[in-house]
């Protein structure tokens, strides 16, 4: 856990006026950018002019000290390099993944106050104000109550419900700016996705309600934390507080134990997607602990998602047209799903396939897939940002889409982290 520790922006005013600032700044750094360009010659490029790494800087910073909507809507936004935002943006925006300051405690017990009553500390032996984890909601604090239960405790950033809307609406305006974005693409529906999306993360009430049919539905297989009703409200999560270490550690642990582990949390996620109808789309590792008796424990389910029925159909059938290297079948339900517009040109549209067909490589491989060794996720990214600098053709895709594929990606990138060996067509094919 850091030492920083920020107030958070509560009224509807202040957190505006930390956008107007940031938005301010960037179109200030725009107008300097091109008069640079005509200095030197060259041809005024507003995209160019904008999209700088310092722009992006700036950008992600300022979501950073708001937190909440704000914040998470970065996270949504840096998901998918290369078909949301250019890789100037992307890469900066990532780092909102896990670098959020902490309230500091006179704030946090204004939080406490409000959700359990002035009186709250007489219902606790010990209550740690140093967080043991902030992200962009809330942060995470170890408690022990009167009667002796070990509490890992959520508590939800001051303001950040009430924020939503405004916050939403304030960074629609910022995306909006001249050489953001290129100017036929239109990003309300993905706004519109991601304001319903950030309600429900903000309902704590919500997330116990996952957590709990999460642990009913996966039994002794996987630990999950128990929601204790009694002191649990809308701002605050209370849970037990299980035991354990950093994922990371299963790293120094043989082979057959990382690929083990690896394999369960990718089945995991298939039968999330197929068969539970819900699925915890933040792949974060911190979100992956280790309890000491070797089972995994999963942590934060207030990103997860309900998948309906004809959106897993629609998942499944894509799968057996991979599996099956079915390349027309394949273009036709990734356009139904909405990875291009119907009016993209045939070349974009094959490279689009190319790198469909290039990710899903592993999944029809019968032998272990040598996550350690592999350059997989390097090379999308990579292809994926050369996709990116075509401005005319850019989309943003759905938002149920970028959510499928942060949990996808996390997996490999776990995997990688892991080094672990799993064969992937066999735990596939079953789901086709």
């Amino acid at each position: 856990m850091t030492d920083r520790a920020r107030s958070v922006p509560a009224s509807a005013f202040a957190r505006s006026l930390r956008v107007g600032g940031v938005a301010t700044g960037f179109a200030g750094a725009t107008v300097m950018g091109l008069a640079g360009q005509v200095l030197r010659g060259q041809g005024a490029d507003l995209g160019r002019a904008a999209l700088t790494p310092a722009n992006a800087l700036r950008v992600a910073g300022g979501l950073s000290a708001l937190r909440g909507a704000a914040m998470k809507l970065g996270q949504m936004l840096s998901m998918d390099s290369g078909l949301a935002l250019p890789p100037e943006f992307s890469a900066p925006l990532a780092q909102l993944q896990a670098n959020a300051p902490a309230m500091p405690p006179g704030q946090l017990k204004q939080v406490l106050a409000r959700a359990w009553g002035p009186d709250w500390p007489k219902r606790f032996q010990r209550f740690d104000v140093r967080p043991l984890a902030a992200a962009s909601i809330g942060q995470v604090h170890r408690a022990v109550t009167r009667d002796g239960r070990d509490l890992a405790i959520k508590v939800q950033f001051s303001g950040i419900a009430r924020s939503i809307d405004s916050d939403i609406a304030t960074l629609g305006r910022l995306m909006r700016l001249p050489g953001v974005l290129p100017r036929d693409v239109d990003v309300t529906p993905f706004l519109t996705a991601a304001r319903a999306q950030l309600h429900d993360e903000a309902d704590y009430q919500r997330e116990a309600r996952a957590l709990s049919q999460f642990r009913a539905a996966l039994g002794d297989a996987f630990i999950v934390p128990k929601v204790w009703d009694d002191l649990t409200t809308p701002q605050v999560l209370a849970m037990d507080y299980i035991d354990s270490q950093p994922i990371d550690t299963l790293a120094g642990q043989p082979q057959a134990a990382r690929d083990a582990a690896m394999e369960q949390l990718i089945t995991l996620t298939l039968r999330e997607l197929f068969d539970l109808g819900q699925m915890q789309t933040d792949p974060n590792f911190a979100n992956y602990r280790l309890a000491p008796d070797g089972r995994i424990v999963l942590l934060d389910f207030g990103a997860t998602r309900d998948i309906a029925p004809l959106d897993a159909q629609a998942y499944r059938e894509l799968l057996r047209a991979i599996l099956a290297q079915d390349r027309g079948r394949m273009a036709m339900l990734m356009e139904r799903i909405g990875y291009f517009r119907g009016d993209v040109p045939k070349a974009r549209r094959d490279l689009i396939l190319d790198l469909a067909e290039k990710a899903s490589a592993p999944l029809r491989q019968d032998s272990p897939y040598d996550f350690g060794n592999a350059t997989l996720v390097e090379d999308i990214l990579r292809e994926g940002a050369e996709l990116g600098q075509a401005r005319d053709f850019w989309h943003v895709p759905p938002a149920e889409m970028l959510f499928l594929h942060r949990k996808i990606a996390g997996m490999y990138l776990l995997g990688q982290r892991l080094r672990a060996r799993v064969a992937l067509r066999p735990l596939v094919v079953r789901w086709s």
